[in-house]
């Protein structure tokens, strides 16, 4: 087995597990919502899609809190139409931290993002994003602004449902 396999193996058996390095990485993780990462924490995970260890590359983790999202208090008194506890975002906890994050570094687009843990309150993820005026003869996608926003970031796209299964075409 390659290193890389030992490496997922070894995070998944401390997020199963919930070990002592586990507990202390994600009350570490807690104290910030966003926060730029020299390494990422699943390195096989952030190769794979797409990180490389050159400049133009960061890596940020965000928080997003779990659960329900609650809606607004209305204006407008308790009239039955606002009377609703809790509405469906149609966003993935994902997508929205990937969001987040573009909308905080906006002179880089993101190119992908993924889990790194969770404890009872918070998510986390890393995403990948790409500094655009360096990278952007490397990556022609870079010149679509706004891939988080418009669901073409892979976690978006399962929440559209593109790329999930065989689609069948009938001729």
């Amino acid at each position: 087995m390659g290193a890389y396999k030992y490496i997922q193996e070894n995070l998944q058996k401390q997020y199963k597990e919930r070990d002592a390095v586990y507990r202390a990485k994600i009350l570490k993780w807690r104290t910030s919502a966003m926060e730029r990462v020299d390494v990422p924490a699943n390195l096989p995970r952030a190769r794979r899609l797409g990180y490389k260890a050159k400049q133009g590359y960061v890596i940020v983790r965000v928080r997003i809190p779990k659960g329900r999202r609650k809606r607004r208090k209305p204006m407008g008194g308790r009239k039955p139409r606002h009377n609703y506890m809790f509405v469906q975002p149609q966003l993935s906890h994902q997508s929205m931290g990937e969001q987040r994050v573009n909308r905080i570094y906006k002179n880089c687009e993101v190119l992908n993002s993924y889990w790194i843990g969770e404890d009872g309150v918070y998510k986390f993820f890393e995403v990948i994003l790409a500094d655009k005026a360096k990278l952007e003869k490397q990556l022609p996608s870079l010149k679509r602004t706004g891939r988080a926003f418009r669901g073409l970031t892979s976690s978006a796209r399962k929440s559209r449902g593109i790329g999930r299964g065989r689609h069948i075409s009938i001729s």
